[in-house]
């Protein structure tokens, strides 16, 4: 079987997810070829960089517009292929013609977009399902021609339903992580370790005194992640007894296994990761839309809380949560629960449904 996993690098979130999401199968249908395809820089080769510079900007400038523009298309009717993507269609076509896949799973709603086009257009034939990265029912998700539908969480499948979408065709599968993410025997001592990140992008507090304050919690090992935030990394790596910074790592897991507690963006793959080490999450209070469900769903599973914009307020939530190790436990149970009921929806219910899509396994 040959499934091309369709993605886009706006952030690391989609990417990341297709990269686990094709390790995942691998090991579950070991006979199928599965390849990652960053459709962005395939369709604009000189441009892909230059449009993910301008979502960065976006997010971190201007998110009022882009909540403005998300709650506006959350509950339209679905393929909707946004203008700016129209195009993209032709060398959506291109790929597909030249790889000719028996199955494509889109990690990113554009992409999910332009697949269904095709089909519509009788450009592929194939099986196609969507693997949805945050803990929403948006419709931007939302195509008429796709197969299959992997979602993060229950709550996700019910607001998919709601929407018009078989229950045959939704699959709470959880959002993909790499295997690297389990739990682990973290150190009890009086010394606690609190892990910050700001997801691939770095989105983290830029006022020194934050973390100075930081530096200063007593009894606290903090790691701050800047990820692609290269000048925040320069501005801080070297200056605090008590804080290690680091710019971009591949080995995150490493830092999950380690703190007792994260303090991040809730990115949708950060807080499946997070679920699989059971490391608490402390969310930062989010400003994007879908990030605010993303908390929601955290706080309603029991397993996160939410901290305050402030700095100050910030620090205090992170002290009283960091050596409150009753409830730490507590949310490390509703992670295993929670992870537990994840795990019984492997991929084999997802290959059936490509299976009677028209797609030959093996």
């Amino acid at each position: 079987m040959d499934i091309l996993i369709l993605t886009g690098k706006f952030g690391m979130g989609h990417y990341s997810a297709a990269l686990s999401l094709a390790a995942r199968l691998r090991r579950e249908i070991p006979e199928a070829k599965v390849e990652v395809e960053d459709f962005f820089s395939y369709a604009l080769p000189a441009g892909s960089q230059a449009a993910y510079k301008c979502f960065e900007l976006l997010v971190s400038r201007g998110s009022g517009i882009y909540n403005a523009f998300y709650r506006m298309t959350e509950n339209g009717r679905g393929d909707a292929l946004p203008v700016y993507a129209l195009p993209l269609v032709e060398r959506m076509e291109d790929l597909l013609d030249a790889r000719r896949p028996q199955a494509v799973i889109a990690t990113h709603p554009v992409c999910a977009q332009l697949v269904n086009r095709c089909k519509e257009e009788g450009w592929y034939g194939g099986a196609f399902a969507t693997c949805v990265t945050d803990v929403t029912a948006h419709s931007e998700w939302l195509t008429s021609r796709c197969d299959a539908y992997l979602v993060g969480a229950p709550q996700i499948r019910d607001g998919f339903l709601r929407k018009g979408v078989r229950p045959d065709r939704v699959f709470v599968t959880g959002v993909p992580v790499s295997s690297k993410f389990r739990p682990a025997r973290r150190a009890q001592g009086a010394e606690r370790h609190l892990l910050v990140m700001g997801g691939g992008l770095g989105l983290l507090p830029r006022q020194r005194e934050f973390y100075h304050r930081l530096d200063e919690l007593p009894g606290v090992k903090t790691v701050v992640i800047t990820g692609g935030n290269q000048r925040l990394y320069h501005q801080l790596a070297g200056q605090y007894r008590n804080i290690t910074i680091l710019g971009y790592t591949d080995r995150v897991w490493e830092y999950m296994a380690w703190g007792h507690l994260m303090l991040s963006k809730p990115g949708g793959v950060t807080l499946f990761e997070a679920i699989a080490s059971r490391l608490p999450m402390l969310a930062w209070e989010p400003f994007l839309e879908q990030e605010r469900r993303n908390a929601q769903f955290l706080v309603q599973a029991g397993v996160g809380r939410i901290a305050p914009r402030d700095p100050g307020a910030c620090l205090e939530a992170v002290k009283s949560l960091l050596f409150d190790r009753r409830t730490l436990a507590e949310m490390g149970r509703a992670m295993e629960d929670l992870q537990g009921e994840l795990a019984a929806h492997d991929l084999g219910a997802v290959v059936g449904r490509l299976e009677s899509a028209g797609v030959r396994c093996g």
